[in-house]
């Protein structure tokens, strides 16, 4: 158990590697209840979305989600979060638990028409069940039709004797699976009903190591480390998710980084002496030089080999070039390679 964000957070509950293979090939639990949820209320909740977030948010439709960032007036990044559309006037906006007062001040900071915002962090619990098990596990919990629930959508019913439940299927692990926010004081008897569901196909509760490998062979993102309020969400790769069709926080300065092109990139390699790579080391180029540095960097579980994410300058950043990461004074060879180093579903 470590410290994060003001909970107690499991690391793991047996083995990094035993956990990350109980998701790729079966069924887990990750209690992410430390996770923020905001509800926005009322005719101009949009319009604040539409503000804040990068993303275009009026294309979303009632049980649809979407993936954004929160950009700030410097170019950087405040947060990368999920819009659900409960219906036309309401919306629910999952961000990272660091960040909850950050976020929470900055869209008050824009809520200039009396957009009604709540803050039910405290008020829900988050489960993600995670795997290709996952609703083979959960069906029999509720009467909402899982296996039909296509990506990046979500229901609202009865779980597990609990009414009310968001049921989605977002997923950080590309593995498949559902999240569920749960009502707190319900979520404990949820839990063991997942468990009993899940005894026969071999559930486990997941820690956050397993997670990081987990999100880290999808090549996603996380928030501190590969993003931040200094990192240009373009360079980040999240230029999908920047839609300059509408106006929205520091859109011009993006806008003009874009027309006058990247200097850097984030960029997935794959180590190819043995070795394992860690944020914040350097990467260089053949002679050592240092040309960027890595964001996050573990030994892939299901790859057996070494894999990151770094920023390194748009020259070196095409697929099959060769980069060096620095390792206890050694130049390992790494190669740049396209992105997820594991197809989902793997």
């Amino acid at each position: 158990m470590v410290p994060f964000a003001g909970f107690m957070m499991p690391v793991r509950y047996s083995s990094d590697l035993e956990e990350h293979h109980c998701v790729r090939n079966g069924v887990g639990v990750f209690d992410v209840s430390h996770m923020g949820e905001f509800i926005l209320k009322g005719p101009k909740a949009l319009d604040l979305i539409q503000r804040v977030s990068a993303n275009d948010a009026n294309i979303l439709v009632d049980g649809k989600i979407q993936y954004s960032y929160l950009p700030n007036a410097t170019g950087g990044v405040i947060d990368d979060l999920l819009v659900y559309r409960i219906d036309a006037e309401e919306y629910l906006l999952v961000v990272n638990a660091s960040n909850i007062e950050k976020d929470w001040n900055w869209i008050q900071g824009h809520n200039t028409e009396g957009v009604k915002m709540i803050n039910a962090s405290d008020d829900l619990c988050l489960l993600a069940v995670q795997g290709s098990k996952a609703a083979e596990t959960l069906q029999p919990l509720t009467n909402l039709k899982l296996a039909e629930m296509e990506y990046y959508t979500f229901a609202k019913g009865h779980f597990a004797g609990a009414p009310d439940v968001i049921v989605s299927a977002t997923g950080y692990t590309g593995a498949g699976g559902f999240e569920l926010y749960i009502p707190s004081h319900l979520v404990a008897q949820v839990w063991h009903r997942i468990f009993e569901a899940g005894a026969a196909h071999g559930i486990k509760p997941i820690g956050l190591g397993a997670r990081d490998t987990l999100r880290l062979e999808m090549g996603y993102c996380l928030y501190g480390n590969d993003i931040d309020d200094t990192t240009s969400p373009l360079e980040a790769g999240l230029g999908w998710v920047t839609k300059f069709t509408k106006d929205f926080v520091n859109a011009e300065q993006l806008l003009q980084q874009k027309q006058a092109g990247l200097t850097n990139k984030l960029v997935g390699f794959e180590l190819v002496e043995r070795g394992i790579p860690r944020g914040h080391y350097e990467i260089c180029n053949a002679d050592g030089t240092v040309i960027g540095h890595v964001t996050s960097g573990t030994q892939s579980p299901t790859l057996g080999k070494g894999i990151g994410l770094g920023y390194v300058p748009l020259a070196q950043s095409k697929v099959g070039t060769d980069i060096f990461v620095k390792v206890r004074d050694r130049l390992l060879k790494a190669q740049v390679v396209k992105l997820p180093f594991v197809k989902p579903g793997v």
